[in-house]
C-alpha cells in the first residue's frame, strides 16, 4: 500500500474524480479526508470508503471553509501529508461572448483561486509536517484548448502555470507540486464540455480525437495521483502528467 500511513484532502470528492482519488486512496492505506460542497454527497462517499475516511462540507472558493477544511485533517487523523485540489467547474460549450461575468468568475474561483485558498492554509501545515505534496487537477484544455471552452480553457491555463510555479517556490520546504491533466472523462460535468447535447454521436466526435479510444475515468486519475503522491515520486516535481489517452500528442 503506497500511501500507508499517510493523511489526504480530496477537495469535491462528493463525485467523479475526486471520489475516484479518494477511494483508490484509501485502498492504497491514506486516512482520508472527503471533501465536498454538497456536503451529502461527501457523507455518503466517507460513508461507501468507512473508518478510513470522514467527510467535510467545504467551499473551495472560501478562505474560512478552506482553512477550516484543513483543520478537518488535523481533527480527524493528526496531520496532513497530501492536498488534492480536484475540484472544479465549467461553463457550457458555447461561444466566449454568451457567457456571463458570473458564471466567468465561479469559474476562475473554483478552478484557480481555490488554489490560492488551499495553500495560504495548508502549507503551513504542511512545512510544519516536513514536507508533503500537492496535487493540483488541471486539464489537457490548458495543453491544447478547443474552441467554446474559452474561459476555462485559461483557467486551467492558470493552473498549469501556478503548479509549475509552486513546485519551485516550495521546493525547500519539502513540499512537492504536480498537477494532472485528464482528457474529458466520464463525470457529472461532462455534458457541460460538450459541443451540443450529450448524445452517442457527440461522445464519439470527441473519442474520435483521442489515440486510445476512450474517454478518460476517474480511476485513471486515481492511479496518477497516487503514483505523484507517493514516495515512489520523492524527486518528481513541477510536473504536469497528461492522463489523455494520447490527446494532446
Amino acid at each position: 500500500m503506497k500511501l500507508k500511513d499517510k493523511v489526504a484532502i480530496v477537495t469535491g470528492a462528493g463525485g467523479g474524480y475526486g471520489e475516484g482519488i479518494a477511494h483508490y486512496f484509501a485502498e492504497q492505506g491514506a486516512k482520508v479526508v472527503v471533501a465536498d460542497i454538497r456536503g451529502d454527497a461527501a457523507e455518503k462517499v466517507a460513508g461507501d470508503i468507512g473508518a478510513s475516511a470522514v467527510a467535510c462540507t467545504a467551499d473551495v472558493t472560501s478562505s474560512e471553509s478552506t482553512k477550516a477544511m484543513v483543520q478537518t485533517a488535523l481533527d480527524a487523523f493528526g496531520k496532513l501529508d497530501i492536498l488534492i485540489n480536484n475540484a472544479g467547474t465549467t461553463h457550457k460549450n458555447q461561444s466566449m461572448l454568451l457567457v456571463d461575468e458570473a458564471t466567468f468568475d465561479k469559474v476562475y474561483a473554483v478552478n484557480v483561486k481555490s488554489i490560492y485558498h488551499a495553500a495560504i492554509h495548508a502549507v503551513p501545515v504542511l512545512e510544519k509536517n516536513g514536507g508533503g505534496v500537492i496535487i493540483n487537477i488541471a486539464s489537457t484544455a490548458g495543453v491544447r484548448p478547443r474552441p467554446g471552452l474559452t474561459w476555462y480553457n485559461g483557467s486551467k491555463g492558470a493552473a498549469i502555470a501556478i503548479t509549475r510555479s509552486m513546485a519551485v517556490e516550495l521546493a525547500d520546504r519539502k513540499i512537492r507540486v504536480c498537477g494532472i491533466n485528464p482528457v474529458m472523462g466520464e463525470t457529472g460535468l461532462t455534458g457541460q464540455f460538450l459541443p451540443g447535447d450529450d448524445t452517442p454521436e457527440t461522445r464519439a466526435k470527441i473519442i474520435a480525437g483521442i489515440p486510445l479510444g476512450r474517454m478518460s475515468r476517474p480511476l485513471d486519475i486515481a492511479k496518477a495521483c497516487g503514483f505523484l503522491a507517493s514516495d515512489e515520486a520523492e524527486f518528481v516535481t513541477g510536473v504536469l502528467l497528461e492522463v489523455d489517452g494520447g490527446r494532446c500528442i
